[in-house]
């Protein structure tokens, strides 16, 4: 990879940050219990995954579109470096931001399963994070404590 090289190690932790901003949203919302706007709350789940595919695309030095696909993004990363998403899962992230980003007829997020894909975005955060430099994991305080809800 590119261990020396300062730019990117500070490229891919502008995209951790990024991505832990998305992921501390969708958990401060989800305080909110049945209050909490589930559809919001999934567009930066779904925020979080991408970001975190993107910054160990940076770190590994391959190209990719702007795109919100999470199964397309996962296919540029080697087998040993995907983090354990299902097609089910990957479907469902993608949805989120595809398709309730904006209005339009569709069945609002049940609460439950915001929580669960909240649990899905911090086991791909962390599968990802053990690929990723040191260097661009070194994130203010205030981000920690993203892995619960």
């Amino acid at each position: 990879m590119f261990e020396n090289d300062p730019e990117v190690i500070a490229v891919t932790r502008q995209w951790v940050q990024k991505a832990d901003n998305d992921l501390k949203t969708a958990i401060q919302t989800l305080k909110l219990g049945d209050k909490a706007p589930t559809d919001t709350v999934c567009f930066h789940i779904q925020q979080c995954v991408e970001k975190y595919l993107k910054a160990l695309l940076v770190w590994r030095g391959v190209e990719f579109s702007r795109t919100h696909h999470v199964s397309g993004l996962l296919e540029l990363l080697p087998l040993s470096l995907r983090p354990d998403l299902t097609p089910e899962e990957q479907e469902r992230l993608t949805d989120y931001a595809v398709t309730m980003r904006y209005p339009g007829d569709y069945e609002p997020v049940p609460l439950n399963e915001a929580r669960e894909s909240l649990r899905i975005a911090q086991r791909a955060r962390k599968q990802v994070r053990r690929h990723l430099p040191k260097e661009s994991l070194d994130i203010p305080q205030k981000h920690r404590g993203l892995n619960s809800a």
